[in-house]
């Protein structure tokens, strides 16, 4: 992703676009994944720890992200691509790799509607198929 498209999007959501938020930004937008905070600790090594806590905890205020629990005991943060704003639409499944541990996004299967008994009221929706991705699926077994 282009540096001026993402300072356009931190602007129009009242984020200033300061060089480390722009550089969290575009590696979350790149990864074409979800990413975990010690992912992003890997791969941005001159942003301390806290700086990217920080910045994705602003940028999930903002409605930059969403959250994504896979079942693999660490929270992974995905960019909402839809104009920079999450909505309910817009959230698709996820799918977590047994052997690999990488989430996988699969955007073009969108959550199905589930519709609540009265007087519930749902603020958020997680949807994971757990399995082996092709990738670990081609790999030959170790004997």
């Amino acid at each position: 992703m282009e540096k001026a498209e993402i300072i356009k999007r931190l602007e129009a959501k009242g984020i200033k676009a300061t060089a480390n938020r722009i550089q969290i930004y575009k590696e979350m937008a790149d990864a074409g994944r979800s990413l975990s905070l010690g992912d992003l600790e890997s791969l941005l090594k001159t942003i301390d720890k806290s700086n990217i806590f920080r910045t994705l905890t602003l940028f999930r205020q903002h409605h930059l992200l969403h959250v994504i629990e896979d079942g693999s005991d660490s929270v992974k943060y995905e960019i909402c691509h839809s104009h920079g704003e999450c909505d309910f639409e817009d959230l698709h499944v996820h799918f977590y790799c047994e052997q690999c541990h990488t989430t996988y996004c699969l955007e073009d299967i969108h959550i199905p509607m589930v519709v609540l008994p009265e007087h519930f009221q749902m603020n958020s929706i997680n949807y994971v198929v757990k399995g082996i991705c092709p990738k670990c699926k081609s790999k030959p077994l170790m004997a």
